[in-house]
């Protein structure tokens, strides 16, 4: 299995787990009615009152038949009208079910109803969609594995019971069952319309954690919108501080804008060709010749010779006169030529300040 695969399963059995749980006590909260309905050994059905209310402290046990999902004897009218609205637990007989130990790796408890639902018609005699099932809570065992016990039993069966009980009038039905020595396991949940309080909660769960993974994924999109925002509006701001230093500090001496000085500044900040040439003839190895300087603005262009043109960008961009070394045009060699052809374009760093 994947890991986009488990991850999937574990949240969707967590979203099982919070929904029955929830529902279970959503519906203890509402105040319904409990009935417990026992079978004894022989098959009968009696009623009893899991909870009892002021009107309802005086009703006796009650017996009900059903055969065929039919309830062959009316109810009495006080077991009809306290049937009304009622949750009923019908505990059954373990002798109708089929009950299968099951040993498991720790892990697996993540993945218990996948797991389960594909080995039931191995453990049972029904296929997945013929069997209700559930199992015991798993115990550690050695080497870390679990044990436990499938409960199963026929589809068929029990929902006959829980439709004629919702069809006298109980709000849901819950089947569950136990032998010596287990304790109660619920196989089968049923409400009217067929659809299970916790399976309307499960799919209330899911719209939220969709919506919230929406909304989250929205966040991060406005967020990474916003703070490019925020960069470009704190560039701008930064550039128009630089900008009015640069104005404060030129008017500084009264006289800033004088001919001599605005000279004076030209000189400081543009690039001076004859110091180009200099740093230039320091800078050039012997094997190269240079055929052509042109100047314009804070680039130079240097067309000329050389046995490694290669080299030339490294040289260059050591220099703390020049920046940004590259080829813009491409390196030939000619027949009647010593060395390559290079043709290469570099910035001029305004280095020259006062007294040069």
């Amino acid at each position: 299995m994947s890991i986009p695969s488990q991850i999937a399963a574990a949240l969707s059995l967590w979203i099982d787990s919070v929904a029955r749980t929830v529902s279970a006590r959503l519906e203890r909260t509402r105040g319904a009615r409990q009935i417990a309905i026992s079978e004894d050994e022989e098959g009968a059905l009696t009623l009893r009152l899991a909870s009892t209310t002021s009107k309802d402290a005086d009703l006796p046990p009650g017996r009900i038949d059903i055969v065929d999902g039919v309830i062959t004897e009316p109810l009495s009218d006080e077991w009809s009208a306290a049937m009304k609205g009622a949750m009923v637990d019908l505990a059954l007989q373990p002798s109708r079910f089929v009950f299968r130990p099951l040993e498991l790796p720790g892990r697996a408890v993540e993945f218990l109803d996948g797991i389960i639902r594909a080995q039931i018609d191995r453990l049972t005699p029904w296929s997945p969609a013929e069997a209700v099932f559930h199992w015991t809570p798993p115990q550690a065992i050695a080497d870390d594995h679990v044990e436990l016990t499938v409960v199963a039993t026929a589809r068929a069966a029990v929902t006959s019971l829980s439709q004629a009980l919702l069809d006298a009038g109980a709000a849901a039905v819950e089947i569950s069952t136990s032998a010596p020595g287990m304790e109660q396991v619920a196989v089968y949940r049923q409400r009217v319309g067929g659809q299970t309080g916790s399976s309307r909660l499960r799919f209330a769960l899911i719209a939220v954690l969709a919506t919230t993974g929406v909304l989250a994924m929205l966040s991060v999109g406005l967020g990474g919108v916003a703070t490019d925002s925020y960069d470009a509006q704190l560039q701008q701001t930064q550039r128009r501080i630089a900008e009015r230093r640069a104005l404060a500090r030129g008017g500084q001496g009264g006289q800033g804008s004088s001919p001599l000085e605005i000279l004076a500044r030209r000189k400081q900040t543009m690039p001076s060709a004859v110091m180009v040439l200099e740093e230039l003839s320091g800078l050039l190895p012997d094997h190269t010749y240079a055929t052509e300087l042109r100047i314009e603005g804070d680039k130079l262009q240097i067309t000329g010779l050389t046995s490694d043109a290669p080299s030339l960008i490294q040289i260059l961009e050591q220099s703390p006169h020049f920046a940004s070394a590259a080829f813009f045009a491409p390196t030939t060699r000619a027949a009647n030529e010593a060395g390559e052809r290079f043709h290469i374009e570099t910035r001029i760093k305004p280095q020259f300040g006062p007294g040069t």
